[in-house]
């Protein structure tokens, strides 16, 4: 209803025209009685080509009535449709990482597609169904009984039975549409499963068993949909049973009424045609009754989504930082998921000066990503507080906090469009020059100038048809190209080999060094050169100091960089 008020004109519009397309039809069969009656009967050719006339003249306005009302139906349907689809697309939108698990994406793009299509034809049927069937309905049950009481016996025979089939039918249907929708969210999963981990499944010889897979998936929704196709099935022959053996009731009574003087011909037939438009309008109603279930399920799940409170909540009064240099702390910070035992972090304190290079190392499991996430505010810490340029992240705007700050994630994804587009995404009015200065920085120049198209060379959804290291040296440039003031690697460098990830190193240094450069890495020669590096064990840390500081001193780091170096390297 909240995204029906504001096209109230519309609505009036449809309803308007269904009224009239309604009213048309009623006045036909009692034009058609009198043709009859009054004009075949009698051979009277002026009074056929007048009243015939009339009903053509009729016609034509319930048909134009019909068209207009379905014209501004489908366009009321598909405005709602187009915004649902944009408040769960921005709902969405706000939600973090941990809320987009929550729901799980297969889920949230069924939501946001097949429970919103659900939705938008429920009102489109509605705009055409909803007026013009009890208007039908209840005109012709006025004018049949005007017209003959005794046979009015079989209207009031036929109408309930054919509730009670329809009411019956939809009874067991309803059930069925609810599974359908989760039927239809799990396929989705495996699908996408599937789509994404595609190498996965072909390293490990295991498209057999993914096969089988999404073959129980496929079979159960095909199961649902030939269950309720079957209802549905029998649906239309039990309600033709019904007009059929109304009809002929109809006509074997009025044969006997005709007979007797009681009637005339024409009015039998008008009764038939009302008994007939009576029937419709009850098939029509369960129709609608029949989409009403289905479309209340998915409406269910479309407020759930527009009802969830995002677990990052934008601040009441935002502020706005005037100090731009890139500084972090971390005051007493512990962050645990809802419901969990025990704490990702706990009791975390640690600054992070303006233009040095901080690394985050331990093992896995420790809490590393836990800290990034924190740092760019895509969770939010259960206690203590997370400052940049000293203010609280939940006080700070969140277009300043993003425009401070620019993450390349471990697993780079590009979105579809050229290497151009693909850049300017972390700032639009970048020049062309800009962006071959953060390719140059991002060690992603040369194979850049090495494809023929250059800048406008094409990149496929998620970048794959680039190397890992590629798409990873692209998403860098993306990120510089945005000037932020804080560059957050979540192990941005393992897809990179020694020597570029020197170079690359060397390069940020050299040309970003007025920028705060936060490193989660797994590779001691990846963080060795920090001005700190950060060791976490167990939730929390576990050692704190520059990599020779570590080295002497933190039994952890050490048992990290034996692993990995050689005495001479480590040195």
């Amino acid at each position: 209803m909240h995204y029906l008020k504001p096209h109230w004109l519309l609505i009036l519009a449809v309803m308007v025209f269904q009224f009239a397309q309604s009213m048309a039809s009623l006045s036909l069969p009692t034009l058609n009685a009198d043709i009859i009656n009054n004009g075949v009967a009698k051979g009277d050719t002026g009074y056929i080509l007048s009243v015939g006339g009339q009903m053509l003249l009729i016609s034509l306005g319930q048909v134009a009535a019909a068209i207009v009302a379905t014209y501004f139906g489908s366009r009321l349907a598909m405005t709602v449709g187009a915004e649902i689809r944009g408040a769960v697309f921005a709902q969405v939108g706000r939600f973090s990482e941990r809320d987009v698990n929550t729901f799980g994406t297969p889920s949230l793009i069924t939501r946001s597609t097949n429970d919103v299509l659900q939705v938008q034809m429920l009102v489109l049927t509605g705009s055409t169904m909803l007026l013009s069937a009890p208007i039908l309905a209840v005109g012709g049950v006025v004018t049949a009984l005007g017209l003959d009481l005794n046979l009015s016996i079989i209207m009031a025979v036929s109408v309930p039975v054919l509730l009670v089939i329809i009411g019956f039918l939809l009874a067991k249907m309803i059930p069925m549409f609810r599974l359908m929708q989760v039927r239809i969210d799990r396929i989705n999963q495996v699908l996408r499963e599937q789509l994404t981990g595609v190498r996965v499944v072909r390293a490990f010889v295991r498209e057999k068993t993914e096969t089988a897979r999404f073959d129980q998936a496929n079979t159960e929704v095909t199961e649902t949909a030939l269950r309720s196709g079957r209802l549905m099935a029998f649906m239309f022959p039990s309600v033709m049973i019904v007009l059929n053996f109304s009809s002929i009731a109809v006509l074997w009574l009025g044969s006997y009424r005709v007979d007797s003087g009681a009637m005339q011909i024409g009015t039998v037939m008008a009764f038939l045609q009302y008994l007939m438009q009576i029937l419709m309008a009850v098939m029509m109603s369960m129709f609608m009754a029949m989409m009403i279930p289905r479309a209340a399920v998915c409406a269910d799940r479309i407020t759930e989504v527009m009802a969830t409170e995002p677990s990052v909540q934008p601040a009441a009064v935002a502020v706005v930082s005037n100090t731009h240099e890139g500084s972090i702390e971390f005051d007493d910070v512990t962050f645990a998921y809802p419901g969990a035992e025990k704490a990702v972090i706990a009791g975390m304190s640690f600054k992070i000066q303006p233009g040095t290079t901080t690394a985050i190392i331990g093992p896995t499991g420790s809490g590393k990503t836990t800290l990034i996430n924190l740092m760019a505010r895509l969770v939010d810490p259960t206690i203590g507080r997370v400052l940049i340029d000293g203010v609280d992240l939940k006080q700070l705007d969140s277009d300043d906090l993003w425009s401070k700050v620019g993450l390349i994630p471990q697993k780079a994804y590009l979105f579809s469009g050229t290497i151009a587009d693909t850049l300017r995404y972390g700032r639009a009015e970048a020049t062309d020059d800009e962006l071959w200065q953060a390719l140059e920085i991002a060690q992603a120049a040369d194979f850049v100038r090495a494809l023929p198209e250059g800048l406008a060379a094409p990149v496929v959804q998620g970048g794959t048809n680039f190397s890992g290291g590629q798409r990873q040296r692209l998403a860098i440039a993306r990120a510089l190209v945005k000037r932020p003031e804080v560059l957050i690697f979540d192990d941005s460098f393992s897809a990179l080999d020694l020597s570029t990830d020197a170079r690359l190193r060397q390069a940020l240094a050299q040309k970003a060094s007025n920028v705060t450069k936060v490193i989660v890495g797994q590779r001691i020669a990846s963080i060795k050169h920090a001005d700190q590096i950060i060791v976490c064990q167990d939730a929390h840390i576990a050692g704190l100091g520059t990599h020779a500081e570590l080295l002497a001193s933190n039994a952890i780091y050490q048992e990290i960089v034996a692993s990995q170096l050689t005495a001479e390297e480590a040195a």
